[in-house]
């Protein structure tokens, strides 16, 4: 007997706001566009909205960004469920998880999760709004000012210690990361909504400018203004509705965290393998079922250990595993395929979640591939919260 969870509900509504250097709006603006294109999409009315869960990015850690009074500014009078969530990048598969169970508990019919931040400021560099030297106290005193004392900065430098780490243990190249940078830009040709479509070769991957050595510029992930919103339903529900149903067929977590010990394997062991157990034991696949992956990628590393913990190859063989570019267009195994955050957009865990739905929805366009399975990641921290789903067009 499979799992209960296992095709209980369906995401039935998606709404994608212009991203990047779009200015003039908040927060709460952008959320409001998100959320109701998501609400026409989905051809409900918005008083059946029963649930809203909303997720903030930088800017709801500085003081700002969208909370609790969102419920408002949208006229949401009819909520059941609503919570304020922030598990960093991972938090876009859990609204998902927690709506679903909530309607599966008869808590909530329609549940809106909503992602929406504005961090880039007109005239101002995209460096300096997330993590860099300029958030950090000028003068950096005792033990929590070590690392600043040291040169330490924002997660680019976490990044680049754990990519180390595995290139050298395993002897992963540049060559390697590269190879995701490009097929990852390869995909953002085809889509529309990308940031960058200008088509990539390894020549400008090696030319990029470092950030924190071993990364480079084209290492490293955008930064975009914009909004995402999906809808969540139950299945019974689902077929009756305006969009096509992506249905939910498993759903996993795996929080590591970072006791900053000695022995800690944080920088090649992530959370994904904790995550991997639940989400194919509840969908009842495995690694070779998936047709596609939308792997969270604020780096090229993260694909590059994703792809590890997942089971798609063994441990240190990630280098290896995508030289050959197979996670690009006419690969074997097609991974963020409408550019991922590398050079597609940059909305923490609902850039994964909004192409798979994309994809679930054979709404792809140029770029669609078969989506019977689509593996659907977040990452949070410093590979410290791990979030997973898998979709498809298929509820059995």
């Amino acid at each position: 007997m499979g799992h209960p969870m296992r095709g209980a509900t369906a995401i039935t509504g998606l709404g994608i706001t212009p991203m990047g250097r779009i200015f003039g709006k908040s927060a709460n603006e952008l959320a409001a566009d998100a959320v109701r294109e998501a609400i026409e999409d989905s051809g409900l009315r918005k008083d059946e909205i029963d649930g809203l869960l909303i997720n903030p990015g930088i800017t709801g850690t500085t003081g700002g960004g969208i909370g609790l009074g969102l419920q408002n500014y949208l006229g949401l009078n009819n909520l059941r469920l609503l919570n304020h969530m922030n598990a960093a990048g991972s938090t876009a598969a859990q609204m998902v998880q927690y709506a679903s169970r909530a309607i599966a508990a008869g808590m909530a019919n329609h549940v809106v999760c909503v992602f929406a931040d504005n961090p880039l400021t007109e005239g101002k560099s995209s460096g300096s709004s997330y993590g860099g030297a300029s958030r950090m106290p000028s003068r950096p005193q005792g033990v929590g000012g070590l690392y600043q004392h040291a040169g330490f900065f924002g997660p680019n430098t976490s990044y680049a210690l754990a990519c180390s780490r595995h290139m050298e243990l395993y002897g992963t190249t540049h060559d390697q990361l590269g190879a995701i940078a490009v097929a990852e830009r390869a995909w953002a040709v085809k889509n529309p909504r990308a940031q960058m479509r200008e088509p990539m070769t390894m020549e400008m991957y090696h030319a990029s400018r470092w950030i924190v050595e071993p990364l480079h510029l084209l290492d490293c992930c955008l930064v975009s203004n914009g909004a995402v919103a999906v809808i969540v339903s139950s299945a019974e529900r689902a077929g009756d509705m305006k969009a096509p149903p992506v249905y939910v067929l498993g759903m996993g977590q795996g929080h590591p965290g970072d006791p900053l010990r000695a022995g800690s394997d944080w920088e090649t062991e992530t959370g994904a393998k904790i995550a991997a157990r639940t989400v194919f034991s509840m969908a009842g696949l495995g690694p070779s079922d998936m047709t596609q992956l939308q792997l969270y990628d604020c780096y090229t590393y993260t694909v590059l250990v994703t792809l590890e913990d997942y089971g798609f190859c063994a441990k240190g063989e990630g280098g290896p595993f995508v030289a050959d570019g197979k996670l690009g267009p006419g690969g074997s195994l097609p991974t963020n395929t409408g550019g991922g955050e590398l050079s597609g957009y940059y909305m923490w865990g609902m850039t994964p979640l909004s192409e798979a739905v994309i994809q679930g929805r054979g709404q792809g366009g140029e770029r669609q591939q078969p989506n019977d399975s689509i593996l659907c990641t977040g990452n949070g921290g410093i590979l410290n919260y791990h979030g997973a789903l898998i979709l498809s067009p298929n509820r059995s």
